[in-house]
This record gives C-alpha cells, structure tokens and sequence, in this order.
C-alpha cells in the first residue's frame, strides 16, 4: 500500500524533381497532377486528436481521479474551438486506462483498459466515475506500452495523438523499461507526456521527466489534492437550466436508446454531486458540436442520415412516435432540432458572459490536471497546425 501526499504530430510532403534527361513537359506535369490526386485519395477525410489518459488508481489518488472527472469537460470544451491546417474541425476521442490497483489481476501488470477510443463524452464521464483506489504496483512501462498495443492509434501523420500518465511511483518499475515503451510510442507518432504527483525534483529524480522527452513530450508535476476555488456566476442557474430543457430534446431509439438517454441524466447528477460549476462546464459542452449523439438520438441521426428515419421499424421508436407516420415522425424531429440548436445558442451567448465576469471580477482558478494537460495540448497541437478560433 502506498501513501503519497502530492497529480493528474506532421504533414505529407509530394517532390517533384525535374528530369535531366530530356522528360516532356506535359507529361511530367500530368504524372505529378496524378501524384496529388493519388495522395488527396489516401489522406483520411477526417482529422482527429486521440488523447489516452493513463491514471494511477492506488492509494492517495483519489484527488487525482476527482480532478480528472470535473475537468474532463474543461478539455473537450477547449477542443470546441480547435481548428485543423485546412480548417476543419477535428474529432476528439479519448480512451481510459488504470494502473497500480491491488483490484487488478497481476498478470495484466494490474493495469485495465476502462475504456478504448471513444468520441462518447457520456461513456468516458461514466467510466471516470467508476473508477476506485486502492493500493498497488505502479509500471508506468508496461501500461504505456500496452496502451500503445491496444488502442487504435492510426496512420494519419495529420492526427494529433498524445498519451498523458500521471501517478506517484518511481518511473522505472515494472519489467518492461520505460524506454522501450518509449521507443514504442515514438513510432506511432504519439506524444508520452508524464504528470507526476508530487514535488517537482522528487519527479525528475524517479525519472518521469526522462519519459516524457524521449518521445518529445512534456513533463509536469502537480499537487493532485489541491482544492480548485471556482468563481459562481450570475449565469449558472440559467445554464444549469437550458441543460434541464436541452435534455428534452433528445429523441431515444433502438435497442440503447433508452439506456443512453438515461446515462445522459446520470452523467449530469454525477457533475452535480463534484460541483454546481462542473454541470455549467458539462452544459457548456452538451452545447459544443464534440457532443455528438447519432447511435441513440434521432435528431443527430437523421443530421448524419436524412433516410434514418425510413430505416427504423415502429417498435424502434419511442412511445410518443410509435404509430406515427413518417411525415408526423420528420416534423416532430425538425421541432425538436430546431429546439435543441436556439437552447445550444443560448448556452454558448451565456457562457461568454460568464467567462468575461470571471474575467473581470478574478480570474478563476483552474484545477491543477487541467492546467497541465491545457498546456501540453496547446503546444503540441501547434506542431500539427492546429489553430484555435
């Protein structure tokens, strides 16, 4: 058991060489239009951030995992803003890991992976709050690298991919060094960056930050216990309120429909038992474009698919559409998306009120985890050509 006082990318470059012998013009011209062609068919449509947090789950990190669970929503709600090189918005997905729980079996190096890649911002609220402590062997090696192994990191030298690990332990247990697991990760164009709980040269000394720089990643050190003084606003009760009534204007279908729509109401009382403040930075980010529903909410799905709603059997419906025509079921959606994005406006207008009266009267304290991972995120993305509007 083990006490501790103090937590929580590139571009494709096409040469064209002229030719020293003689090649015809046009027909250079048209091999590299070709090339360009070739090379736009390949690029993945879409750009995405894949963040794996990796937490230590022993004894004394409660504060790490009760920081964890409140900013969640401060990190999606930076994403919201966030703009690829060609000006798309990227996907956010993050995946969860635990490690060094006397609770996980050891011959998995007591590490679990809670949750995989995931653009589910419920899921990953879910699975942060079921996580425990208890006491346990930390190997910030092995549970790197079977993140790495694991996890669906993909090829896209565009994507921004980085792996946050924070804990308490000497960097170096385990039987699988940190360095091969570094090794590792720098081939997969992933970014390890250590957050160490504790004193900053007790960190630098157990050599966490040695594994951060050898993949080119950041190390930090932050007191994990430390307790976050949030400024109340004049707009808290107002939002909390849109987030009651943009509720309502998810409609459930099919087999999981019922079950997500209720973890939606979970996830909001969960934010509400941590802090007032975390269901405004939670409603904040149910109005975002990153809160994206279409797997059991009819209005995002007939957003991504016009035909959804031809798709579905009757019994696939909720009570209120069932019988309905397709027509009636088409305008009750429109309704409903109508409602939904004047509520997500309203949400969004408020919250920059609140955050320019947090400007002005004191600016708010933001949670150690946050602060680390904010800045990690914003200098590494900058390497990518990520830009935030």
């Amino acid at each position: 058991m083990k006490h501790v006082k103090n937590f929580i990318g590139a571009a494709f470059v096409l040469l064209a060489t002229g030719s020293s012998y003689g090649c015809n013009l046009k027909a250079q011209e048209k091999e590299n239009t070709i090339l360009i062609a070739q090379s736009n068919l390949d690029k993945p449509a879409k750009q995405y951030v894949k963040i794996a947090l990796l937490l230590d789950t022993s004894n004394s990190m409660d504060g790490l995992i009760n920081q964890a669970k409140a900013q969640l929503w401060d990190i999606v709600n930076e994403f919201t803003h966030a703009k690829c090189g060609n000006s798309t918005r990227p996907a956010l997905q993050i995946a969860l890991y635990e490690y060094g729980n006397d609770n996980l079996s050891s011959r998995e190096g007591y590490i679990r992976q809670v949750l995989g890649f995931s653009d589910d911002l419920d899921e990953i609220s879910e699975k942060l709050f079921s996580l425990t402590t208890n006491g346990g062997e930390e190997y910030c090696g092995e549970v790197i690298h079977t993140s790495l192994k694991q996890l669906d990191w993909g090829k896209n030298a565009d994507d921004l991919k980085m792996i946050f690990i924070a804990g308490n332990e000497p960097f170096t247990q385990g039987k699988l060094d940190y360095k091969d697991a570094a090794f590792n990760a720098k081939e997969k164009d992933v970014i390890v960056n250590t957050i160490f709980c504790g004193n900053y040269e007790q960190g630098i000394s157990t050599k966490w930050k040695n594994g951060a720089i050898l993949t080119g990643g950041e190390y930090m050190a932050i007191d994990h216990n430390r307790q976050v003084v949030h400024i109340a606003t004049p707009y808290d009760d107002v939002i909390i309120r849109l987030n009651s009534k943009l509720n309502n204007t998810y409609i459930s279908y099919g087999a999981i429909g019922f079950e997500k729509k209720a973890l939606q109401s979970m996830q909001d009382a969960n934010a509400a038992e941590l802090e007032e403040v975390v269901v405004v930075k939670r409603a904040v980010s149910k109005s975002s474009r990153l809160y994206k529903n279409s797997q059991w909410d009819l209005v995002d799905a007939v957003e991504d698919d016009e035909a959804m709603i031809s798709k579905l059997e009757d019994k696939d419906l909720p009570k209120e559409l069932q019988g309905k025509s397709k027509g009636e079921i088409k305008a009750y959606v429109a309704d409903k998306k109508a409602e939904r994005e004047k509520i997500q406006k309203e949400i969004q207008e408020l919250n920059a009120k609140r955050e320019a009266y947090i400007a002005e009267n004191q600016k708010e304290e933001k949670g150690e985890l946050e602060n680390a991972m904010l800045s990690a995120i914003k200098s590494q993305a900058s390497k990518k050509n990520f830009k935030w509007d």
